[in-house]
């Protein structure tokens, strides 16, 4: 799909997309953790499969994100779920300065 096209359906993401296949663990404080692949990176976030019929933190949720399968353990970042897609969620990263305060 071309950019254009993709601007006429409505799409307000800021950032250039890469396709981006990875393991993730997604952890909300309290309701657990659970593993999905993403489909895309970009500065601002990245998007993450789920199947529609699995449980996922709502939007505005504050979650940890961690990449799996790396040959050390990688960082555990904080990310604000921003928006639902027909295939997953979208998640924006949480600037450091902010992720220590407002926990949700």
């Amino acid at each position: 799909m071309s950019e254009s096209n993709k601007n006429d359906l409505g799409d307000k993401r800021s950032g250039t997309r890469t396709a981006f296949n990875a393991k993730v663990k997604i952890t909300q404080d309290g309701l657990g953790e659970w593993f999905f692949h993403t489909r895309d990176i970009s500065d601002t976030g990245i998007f993450v499969c789920v199947n529609e019929d699995h449980q996922f933190p709502g939007l505005g949720t504050k979650v940890k994100v961690q990449m799996q399968g790396l040959p050390i353990s990688a960082p555990v970042l904080d990310m604000i779920v921003i928006r639902k897609g027909m295939d997953g969620y979208g998640l924006q990263f949480v600037p450091e300065e902010m992720s220590d305060s407002n926990d949700k």
